[in-house]
């Protein structure tokens, strides 16, 4: 419910109201903040469990549509690309390839070779990174 506040947020309410309320009256302001947020939530469930005992097996129909937003709604480049394009293999994006790589159906034989990994140390100052040519 709160999860847009951070912390730096939450800091500035709590100061605000301590100025506003002062400290006697904070702690009973807190509680009631709670009671509520604590009946709101109470009333919300009531209020879903009431749907799925009147609706019953439609119930399950109508958050279909919801959830699949809700899962395009958490869907970044980065992850469709996962998913859609590389069938949720991330390594070509995360540099990850210690990995064993699938095999090509053969008997034995695997997709790529095997790509040898250069230890490299850190640049000094004023060096200038080596330049690949097929990279670029």
């Amino acid at each position: 419910m709160f999860g847009n506040i951070g912390w730096g947020e939450f800091m500035v309410l709590l100061v605000a109201a301590l100025v506003i309320l002062g400290p006697e009256r904070l702690p009973g302001a807190v509680s009631w903040v709670t009671k509520s947020l604590r009946q709101v939530r109470d009333y919300a469930g009531g209020a879903t469990q009431q749907l799925k005992d009147e609706l019953g097996p439609e119930f399950e129909d109508l958050r279909k549509p919801l959830s699949d937003l809700q899962q395009l709604r958490g869907m970044t480049p980065r992850s469709m690309i996962t998913k859609h394009l590389l069938d949720g293999d991330d390594s070509i994006l995360t540099g990850n390839f210690d990995a064993k790589p699938q095999s090509s159906g053969g008997p034995g034989g695997s997709a790529l070779p095997p790509t040898p990994q250069r230890e490299s140390a850190p640049l000094a100052s004023g060096e200038r990174p080596p330049y690949d040519a097929d990279a670029t």
